[in-house]
């Protein structure tokens, strides 16, 4: 079993940043495909960011302004956000997936509880 925490959400302006912290437990972190993925209000769940355990493989909706990266000492992954907009204002998800390209979200075996992110204009 893993659990996962996530941290580091707030309230920022347009053109801020923030890094959101996602802390895991359990001893096959290193293994699992990590992701980030986020909900704004009246809205389906999207893929912000997605990792290989081993970060040779990244995905991005928006690489230009986010960076997503693991610590697997730390049994950790980030997701460092620059020049925010409003229209990322959402819910923000760590998951995790034991398959090895998830593409569904049903193929993401645990979730966070997620943090919020608000971005004001």
């Amino acid at each position: 079993q893993v659990q996962l925490v996530e941290s580091g959400g707030g309230s920022v302006q347009a053109g801020g940043s923030l890094r959101l912290s996602c802390a895991a437990s359990g001893r096959t972190f290193s293994s699992l495909t990590m992701a980030w993925f986020r909900q704004a209000p009246g809205k389906e769940r999207e893929l912000v960011a997605r990792i290989s355990w081993s970060s040779s493989t990244i995905i991005y909706a928006d690489s230009d302004r986010f960076t997503m990266t693991r610590d697997n000492v730390k049994n950790s992954v980030y997701l460092e956000m620059n020049n925010l907009k409003p229209e990322d204002t959402a819910v923000y998800f760590c998951a995790a997936s034991r398959a090895v390209r998830p593409r569904l979200l049903q193929q993401y075996d645990y979730w966070g509880q997620g943090t919020q992110v608000t971005v004001s204009s």
